[in-house]
């Protein structure tokens, strides 16, 4: 057999062993590592990331961020729980941090593992904007896209060869990758270079989380308004490998109606 031949039947073998549906949206993923593999490399990560950032020294704002995560979190886990997800609601220890950067900026590890920074406050005025930050970060976390992201870069990585023994080796092949994929640098900056499918869908799942919440998803127009009056000349790190400005906001406009169905006052 035909090295590209055997590939295609390896690859479409993997494929169906690792594939999985987002909740929410229903669209199907690859999943080659899993989410122990996954949460480990995550978490030691966060933890080096916090041992050399500065916590806020702002009470008000780091009270702000806990209050609305913790809101989001539990309206997200009761979902989960809701809908036959309860073993995914065991993979979450959420925390929500505050911390000290100038840049409009904010990120998501895996594990509900959510960063704040300072710079992005003077666009939440309140709550409900906040809650379009953190709904998003919430939403990259349960739909896993370090988890779909990492995959893509492995099947990226390994050619027919080496396929079999690199899926052999999971846990070696996500440390190897792992620099990458979180996107850590000197700065550590944004952790995950999500790709627009995933920013526009964190965007959908988002507003749903946030309006279980009981947050208002109609704030999310005027807040990315916000972020693209901010940033007229430069993309934000916020944004970076982000939809355009127009793009995302005429999405949000389009799922907002879904989310709507979801919200109480």
């Amino acid at each position: 057999m035909k090295k590209t031949a055997l590939f295609s039947l390896v690859l479409a073998a993997v494929i169906i062993i690792g594939c999985a549906s987002v909740p929410l949206t229903g669209r199907n993923r690859v999943m080659l590592v899993s989410d122990n593999e996954v949460l480990s490399s995550s978490l030691t990560q966060y933890n080096e990331y916090m041992t050399t950032a500065t916590r806020s020294s702002n009470s008000a704002q780091t009270a702000m961020v806990q209050r609305v995560g913790k809101k989001i979190a539990a309206a997200t886990e009761k979902f989960l729980t809701d809908n036959g997800l309860a073993s995914e609601v065991a993979q979450y220890s959420w925390e929500f941090n505050l911390v000290k950067d100038e840049e409009m900026n904010a990120f998501c590890m895996p594990g509900g593992k959510i960063v704040v920074y300072e710079g992005i406050m003077p666009l939440c005025q309140s709550d409900d904007d906040l809650a379009v930050v953190i709904g998003h970060e919430v939403a990259h976390a349960v739909a896993k896209h370090s988890n779909e992201r990492l995959s893509q870069q492995m099947l990226a990585a390994y050619g027919s060869a080496i396929l079999d023994a690199a899926l052999s080796t999971r846990s070696e092949a996500a440390r190897q990758l792992g620099q990458t994929v979180y996107g850590l640098g000197a700065n550590y900056g944004v952790m995950l270079p999500y790709s627009r499918k995933h920013e526009l869908e964190a965007d959908r799942m988002g507003l749903i989380f946030m309006a279980m919440a009981g947050y208002n998803p109609e704030v999310a127009v005027t807040f990315w308004q916000k972020m693209a009056a901010a940033s007229p000349t430069s993309i934000p790190p916020f944004m970076s490998s982000h939809p355009s400005d127009t793009k995302r906001i005429t999405d949000i406009q389009k799922y907002l109606p879904e989310a709507q169905k979801y919200y109480t006052k």
